[in-house]
């Protein structure tokens, strides 16, 4: 897509804060973090939303999904257990879909977020 931001992230016309990237998908830090980590996740190929996800994308979409706990513990917020059935850290992750689902960059992308709360903006 000519006019797509993470298309022109993905082709290295725009910089970016890039903490991963693979044959497939590529991850990156948000310019405008709500969160203490805020990375985005997404496939090269361009996918405007969720919604256009068919059958074929299963692989990509579950590449998108395993990656955001191994970058939430590389980057401090994974989720660690005491031994005894306690847990800390964790992070959430969110994919925004259409108008009404807050999608603002009609390129496919997973959100992961974590750190200390309060969250700009990102409720419970």
């Amino acid at each position: 897509m000519d006019n797509c931001i993470f298309c022109k992230i993905v082709a290295k016309q725009i910089p970016a804060s890039v903490v991963y990237e693979d044959d497939e998908v590529l991850a990156f830090k948000d310019i405008n973090p709500a969160a203490p980590v805020h990375l985005l996740v997404i496939p090269k190929q361009h996918v405007a939303t969720l919604s256009d996800c068919t059958d074929a994308h299963a692989a990509v979409l579950g590449k998108m999904l395993a990656l955001a706990p191994k970058l939430a513990q590389e980057h401090g917020v994974g989720v660690t257990s005491d031994g005894n059935g306690g847990h800390s850290g964790g992070f959430k992750t969110l994919i925004n879909s259409g108008p009404d689902g807050g999608q603002e960059v009609y390129h496919l992308h997973l959100h992961m977020y974590g750190g200390k709360r309060p969250w700009r903006g990102l409720g419970t």
